[in-house]
């Protein structure tokens, strides 16, 4: 019988994990490198950068407060959102295009201004793929910009939106030739490694990897990590649990009433949890079979 090896990494897909490994100032060259690699000088390269305010609250009482995972600007004064995102979403694009309005509003300044702008760069990284890839595109990260359709050609560099879809990175470790791909690895596979991978000579990656283990959490950090960690699970159980009983509906076709009544109770209080998640309506109707009614009044 195998005996499975506990965990040496956290998970970054936490929210602890996440904000630990890159919204701390011990931390911060991990991001500043991260990004240079993801934006490909786009930003020019980012040699510094000042964490803000995470909370951007609206203009009046009745409107919404955004809280980001990682809000910054580098020297330049270019401002960057980065996002951690689990699990789907509805309306989850009108979400990020949302919070890209604090960063361009907060430029303004009183008296005379002439609307210059600094870049605005949203950055997400997803647990899922979107809804609008193909089954066939295996391309990781999706880029959007302001687009002159007409002339085929960029309109704006000063607001650019990136999606990182983590499910669709498969690579191994020997084949990773990129020091971006070797971020792109060890982001998505950091909590199911048991040692270094081999042959890690970057000093930035071995210090992820250094500030990943669980093993160097105090007592306090630790309890704030299972915590987290138990809040990612849960969620996961739960639409793991959604899309099994979804399938095994189709398979209980023509079994007795009292057992199909059992069956939706359970499937209610999965949409429940996952409504409570902030999963997308279609997602949890899919996985569940209960109709937009019966989820809307839970």
């Amino acid at each position: 019988m195998q005996i499975s090896q506990k965990p040496i990494y956290i998970n970054p897909f936490t929210d602890f994990g996440f904000k630990l490994l890159f919204g701390t100032e011990a931390n911060k060259d991990l991001l500043i490198d991260f990004l240079n690699q993801l934006l490909k000088e786009e930003a020019g390269t980012i040699i510094h950068i000042s964490y803000l305010n995470k909370e951007q609250k609206g203009k009046n009482k009745e409107a919404r407060t955004s809280v980001y995972d990682i809000y910054c600007e580098n020297q330049e004064g270019e401002r960057f959102i980065v996002e951690i995102q689990k699990a789907k979403q509805d309306f989850f694009m009108d979400r990020m295009l949302y919070y890209i309005t604090f960063p361009i509003q907060e430029q303004a300044k009183k008296g005379e201004w002439n609307y210059e702008l600094k870049a605005v760069y949203s950055i997400a990284i997803l647990d899922f793929t979107l809804p609008t890839s193909d089954k066939n595109d295996q391309q990781v990260v999706t880029t959007g910009k302001l687009y002159d359709i007409s002339r085929n050609k960029i309109m704006s560099n000063k607001l650019t939106f990136y999606y990182l879809e983590m499910p669709k990175f498969g690579k191994e470790w020997q084949e990773c030739h990129t020091h971006f791909e070797k971020w792109l690895y060890l982001f998505k596979n950091l909590n199911q490694l048991h040692e270094m991978p081999v042959g890690l000579v970057d000093r930035k990656l071995k210090k992820f990897l250094k500030e990943a283990k669980i093993a160097n959490l105090n007592n306090e950090e630790y309890t704030m990590y299972e915590e987290s960690l138990k809040r990612y699970n849960d969620l996961k159980n739960s639409l793991d649990t959604a899309r099994e009983e979804g399938r095994e509906e189709g398979r209980e076709e023509g079994r007795e009433e009292g057992r199909e009544e059992g069956k939706k109770e359970r499937n209610i209080e999965i949409a429940r949890n996952l409504k409570k998640a902030g999963i997308a309506l279609e997602v949890i109707i899919s996985s569940t079979g209960l109709s937009k009614k019966e989820i809307e009044t839970l």
